[in-house]
């Protein structure tokens, strides 16, 4: 994890320095700078977007009584996209643009679970609601799960 995060901090500065002065050098100082400051403003409308579309499938999941795991960690996602998006820069800007699209953000989530699963040894299959094997005719069946119980009061 620490190497993860030297070469985060030493990679993405460097990216971002370079990328600026390509820029700057391409249209100019005062344009650079202005397209720093436009990036991050559409950046931050785009993200209170989002994050309102979060909040109401969070809110509807809980309606129907689903946990709203993938939710939250959209949400999650959406705060990392935002501090990118704040920070001066091109490279860290398209990084928060892209996880400001919903299928790209979804399969980066499902990518980082399945990836988080396996690496504890368990065997994943991740299905999107309505699109399971048990789904072939495109109707959602209610799964059932056979057992017994027995409730021991005190």
């Amino acid at each position: 994890m620490f190497r993860l995060l030297f070469i985060f901090f030493l990679t993405f500065p460097l990216i971002e320095i370079y990328l600026l002065i390509r820029v700057g050098s391409a249209v100019g100082a005062g344009w650079t700078v202005f397209l720093c400051i436009v990036t991050a403003m559409v950046g931050a409308l785009l993200l209170r977007q989002q994050g309102f579309s979060t909040v109401s499938r969070v809110q509807a999941s809980m309606a129907r009584g689903q946990v709203p795991a993938l939710e939250m960690l959209e949400g999650a996602l959406l705060l990392v996209c935002g501090i990118f998006l704040l920070t001066p820069g091109f490279f860290t800007d398209t990084l928060g643009f892209l996880g400001l699209i919903p299928p790209v953000r979804r399969a980066f989530l499902l990518w980082v679970a399945r990836r988080t699963l396996q690496r504890g040894g368990v065997e994943v299959t991740l299905y999107r609601q309505g699109q399971g094997p048990e789904d072939s005719d495109h109707r959602q069946r209610p799964r059932i799960i056979d057992g017994q119980a027995k409730r021991e009061d005190e």
